[in-house]
């Protein structure tokens, strides 16, 4: 069976090659095929047609989708948008504390006065103070227990 297989693919390769190749390629590519390596090879590859076949076929219709998708303006306009919609609320987060950090550096360039224990004690009545403590007071007990669970 297998001779027979290499004697066709030999065949069909003879009369590619005579219609495209010069007699020196012709030459080269009769002495490829009589190599046991490459005769193996052939049967392989002539064994495994089917499967080359249907994934010739599953990547011709990969091909084509990855096209029309991109070619598609309106999917990709409309991908464009979705992904504006979700970055949009993050980057005017995000602008809106480097806007806050840079006026409070603004602030305490201009003012030079100093903050003594009372004005600690005032601060510590401020609700945002409060809030900027509870969050950094649990913000160390987690970061306590997680170096403790490492241990």
């Amino acid at each position: 069976m297998s001779q027979t297989t290499t004697q066709q693919a030999q065949a069909a390769a003879e009369v590619a090659s005579t219609a495209t190749l010069a007699p020196a390629q012709q030459q080269d590519v009769l002495d490829q095929l009589m190599k046991p390596e490459i005769q193996e090879s052939l049967n392989v590859l002539v064994a495994n047609l089917p499967k080359l076949a249907e994934l010739t076929t599953l990547l011709t219709k990969t091909y084509d989708l990855v096209q029309t998708v991109a070619n598609d303006h309106v999917l990709i306009d409309d991908i464009k948008g979705g992904m504006e919609e979700f970055v949009k609320p993050i980057s005017d987060k995000a602008k809106g504390i480097a806007q806050a950090a840079i006026e409070a550096n603004d602030r305490v360039h201009v003012e030079e006065s100093t903050i003594g224990l009372f004005g600690i004690l005032k601060m510590l009545k401020d609700p945002q103070v409060q809030k900027t403590l509870r969050f950094a007071q649990a913000f160390l007990e987690v970061s306590a227990e997680r170096q403790q669970q490492k241990r």
